[in-house]
């Protein structure tokens, strides 16, 4: 028998118009890919070195008291040390910390004053996230209805460079929403016209069916999975509430106060949201910011009154503010932990693995200390196996750019580009996670 091909099929059956856009994913909806997701979070005020990088690099590596809480992940880890933010020109570091790390590109000039003698704006560029989001909705296999989450937590009600990270394009700054509720409202409360979409989808299937009683044996099969195929998509569109989901996801608290005190149940809220996303295949992209650059919030759940960016400037010798350091940092890394295990306790839909196989969390920071403001050995944390590199190890990169780093992510996803960011900082190529 000659062998069935997308075009002789479509010859023979003569399907219509409405159906020759469904048709045209035959092939591809055959051996549909693992989806790859991440998911970047940001910490403010640098960390604490020497509670935080590993006394030796390779897989002999043992965490550190902040890192202790991603003990059960350590063969899923990768922690990059010697990676540098290297963007340069206007605005002061927290700045450039801020709103150069995602978009690896220079602040445009501009008229707001930070602790340098040059004022700047916003980023030039958009952000890694933001790339990688609209490479994937740029095909029709790996869009989400969502396309991507900017989540944050206890962000401050104001916008300025020390306030965002994730950018749309040049001088395109993306809030984040720290807000459960509306979070929650974004994702499922849109109600979409389900009486016209089921019209078309129906009809679409129902011509299919006829033209299946028409096909050769081989036909009729290829003809039923992509009905199957039709029976997703229309699944898919009518997800208008939690009912539909595949994992129904409940409301958050309504009685959730957006405060400083409640950060953790902010934290927990955010992240069951974006696990929720993330399961229901609402979004394969995702940031998380928690406070912002200079952030000032009080970690009072851990029994530190103290402002953390004073804190953060305090000197190495300050034993005291060097401990609140370590346990603030190690509130986050528990934070990211929780994440990790939220993502690995949900299967994957298809049977192959569960949400953290396919899903790598990139944690990082404005600054590598934050008593000196530097942008160098900033921490960058990797968990779970959503893009193919090798964990279970600690790599010194030797003072590589970051962009760099963000071209091995955006590979890792199936996006080969050569460049991220300011250019002349990616002429050695992505980083060599793979292996």
């Amino acid at each position: 028998m000659i062998p069935l091909t997308r075009r002789r099929l479509l010859r023979n059956l003569g399907l219509s118009a409405a159906a020759l856009p469904f048709a045209g994913s035959l092939r591809a909806a055959d051996a549909p890919a693992p989806k790859r997701r991440v998911i970047f979070v940001f910490s403010p005020n640098g960390t604490v070195p020497d509670e935080f990088w590993p006394d030796a690099n390779g897989e002999g590596f043992a965490f550190k008291r902040i890192l202790e809480p991603l003990q059960p992940f350590r063969d899923r880890t990768l922690l990059l040390k010697g990676i540098s933010n290297q963007v340069r020109g206007d605005g002061d570091g927290h700045m450039r910390g801020m709103s150069c790390m995602l978009t690896g590109i220079e602040l445009f000039p501009g008229n707001i004053q930070g602790g340098s003698d040059t004022p700047a704006g916003w980023a030039s560029g958009l952000s890694i996230d933001q790339e990688i989001r609209n490479h994937l909705q740029a095909n029709p296999a790996t869009a989400t209805r969502a396309g991507s989450l900017c989540l944050g937590v206890s962000v401050p009600n104001r916008a300025d460079p020390w306030t965002r990270w994730a950018y749309a394009g040049p001088n395109q700054p993306l809030t984040p929403i720290d807000d459960p509720a509306r979070v929650f409202q974004s994702l499922y409360g849109g109600v979409k016209d389900r009486e016209t979409l089921g019209s078309v989808l129906d009809g679409v299937s129902a011509e299919l069916r006829d033209f299946a009683a028409k096909a050769s044996a081989a036909d009729r099969e290829l003809l039923d999975r992509h009905l199957t195929h039709v029976r997703e998509l229309e699944q898919k569109l009518r997800q208008a509430d939690t009912g539909a989901q595949r994992h129904p996801v409940p409301p958050p608290d309504p009685k959730l106060e957006l405060v400083n005190d409640r950060i953790p149940d902010i934290s927990r809220a955010q992240i069951g949201l974006l696990v929720g996303a993330f399961a229901n295949d609402d979004a394969r992209v995702a940031t998380l910011q928690y406070t912002n650059s200079v952030g000032q919030a009080r970690m009072t759940w851990l029994g530190i009154p103290d402002a953390h960016h004073t804190l953060s400037h305090d000197p190495d010798h300050a034993k005291e503010s060097h401990e609140k350091l370590v346990k603030i940092n190690t509130w986050f890394a528990g934070e990211i932990a929780h994440l990790a295990q939220r993502l690995a306790s949900i299967p994957e839909a298809d049977g192959n693995g569960n949400l953290l196989d396919n899903t790598t969390i990139v944690w990082t920071n404005e600054l590598g200390k934050g008593n000196s403001h530097s942008q160098d050995n900033i921490p960058f944390v990797l968990v779970g196996g959503g893009l193919g590199f090798k964990t279970g190890r600690c790599l010194d990169l030797g003072g590589a750019p970051h962009n760099r780093l963000w071209l091995a992510i955006a590979h890792g996803i199936g996006h080969p580009i050569t460049k991220f960011g300011n250019a002349a900082l990616c002429k050695d190529g992505p980083l060599p996670l793979a292996s």
